[in-house]
């Protein structure tokens, strides 16, 4: 397979914190295994202020990015993610066109992964829909992902300007989805838990307040998780082999 000779993967989400609370663990146990780990994040997140918040002017946005950049960086550094790379879309606006594509599929021709994951273009509504995870830009940011992975990546004829800066077609061998509707597939996160939690709590504009109360539903969620594997932890997919 691709992987066992390219340990690359990446990790396409619309905002920092999203593969914290999703796939950190499963990042944090590729990265100890040796992949390098890349972070795509879509948006700028000047849109992640306090939500009692009465300045919103462009100044208090740019300094609400340059916050939420700098902790998505600390959040890497605890995870070991190679590197994270900001796309800039403005937050609360994604949408899944043919720019945000291209964008992302410079991304994968870039570094070439063979792995990636990303969020679930559709909404889960069972057994109960979870109103954050289902963000505006998360469904746009997947569905962006899902069509940069196939075709766009792999096929010269998509965004041949590409191959003008040099970017030759890339074929990405797994998908891991997370949110989806149907889960068929899930990581042990057992050894990386604590990582995990570690790097969401560097999220400190975020989750700073109440975050045990947080720590204790992801342990919890995990746990029930990992239970139906056969695992003390676990984060769970839907992965999809393209072939």
């Amino acid at each position: 397979m691709q992987d066992e000779q390219n340990k690359v993967a990446m990790v396409v989400v619309a905002h920092p914190d999203d593969a914290e609370f999703d796939s950190a663990g499963a990042a944090a146990l590729w990265a100890r295994e040796g992949w390098d780990v890349y972070y795509v994040i879509c948006t700028d997140a000047s849109g992640g202020g306090p939500d009692a918040a009465t300045d919103v002017s462009a100044e208090a946005r740019r300094r609400v990015s340059q916050t939420r950049m700098e902790e998505q960086r600390a959040a890497a550094n605890i995870l070991g993610i190679k590197d994270v790379i900001f796309l800039g879309y403005p937050d609360g606006c994604l949408q899944p066109g043919l720019d945000l594509r291209r964008s992302i599929v410079r991304q994968l021709r870039t570094y070439c992964p063979s792995r990636v994951i990303c969020q679930s273009p559709e909404r889960s509504w069972t057994p109960e829909l979870i109103i954050p995870r289902y963000h505006p830009d998360h469904l746009a940011a997947g569905e962006a992902a899902l069509a940069a992975v196939y075709p766009a990546s792999q096929n010269p004829w998509d965004f041949p300007e590409l191959l003008d800066e040099g970017l030759r077609p890339h074929k990405v061998s797994e998908v891991y989805i997370t949110g989806a509707p149907v889960q068929n597939h899930s990581i042990d996160i057992s050894s990386t838990i604590d990582i995990k939690l570690a790097a969401l709590r560097a999220h400190a504009s975020q989750v700073g307040e109440g975050f045990a109360e947080l720590e204790k539903f992801l342990r919890e969620l995990n746990a029930q998780t990992g239970q139906k594997y056969g695992y003390a932890y676990a984060e769970e997919f839907h992965r999809v082999e393209n072939r």
